[in-house]
């Protein structure tokens, strides 16, 4: 596990601490087991993007202090250039850029999420957590898996699906696919 990862796992353990919340007690608020989700914290396991946002909910953190030990400090609006999003690195199966790092309070958490190629008999990495996803495709094509449903997003469709149901993608052809992913 990379640097930025265990020091992004020692940030969620204090965090929890400080809010005087039990691993267990944060682990059934999230829907999973405390054993799986102590290897986040102890730096065992990649910390899915879908958990950090649903622990800076319930700790009422921002994802920016998750990732990065700062706060985000702007108000007004935050113009993030191309390719300077923050990259959080949290499992090998996408690569993500965290769109609006540095704006406080924010609502949404928008995210360029790019999936690699893959085998085409790989399977699907699915995560699942509280609240709507809407994926916009930017470049390539991409298949996801929501529930029992596998469906083809191509270049310039749209999904929206409340991301309770397990969800995950796979880049559809030979070439990776970049998506506008914003979790609500």
């Amino acid at each position: 596990m990379s640097v930025a990862n265990r020091e992004i796992a020692e940030r969620l353990k204090a965090i929890r601490e400080i809010s005087e919340m039990s691993i267990e007690e944060l682990a059934e608020k999230i829907g999973m087991q405390a054993g799986e989700y102590e290897k986040y914290e102890s730096g065992n396991a990649e910390i899915p993007v879908s958990i950090l946002y649903d622990v800076s909910g319930i700790l009422k953190v921002s994802m920016t202090e998750l990732l990065t030990g700062g706060s985000a400090k702007l108000h007004i609006y935050s113009l993030v250039r191309k390719d300077r999003g923050i990259t959080v690195e949290r499992n090998e199966a996408y690569k993500y850029q965290n769109l609006a790092y540095s704006f406080a309070g924010r609502k949404i958490e928008p995210l360029l999420v790019t999936v690699p190629v893959d085998e085409a008999d790989a399977p699907y990495y699915l995560n699942k957590h509280p609240g709507h996803e809407y994926h916009y495709c930017l470049e390539g094509s991409f298949k996801i898996m929501i529930d029992k449903h596998e469906l083809t997003i191509n270049e310039g469709d749209s999904i929206y699906f409340d991301s309770h149901f397990p969800h995950g993608m796979k880049a559809n052809g030979n070439k990776p696919a970049k998506i506008l992913v914003i979790v609500i």
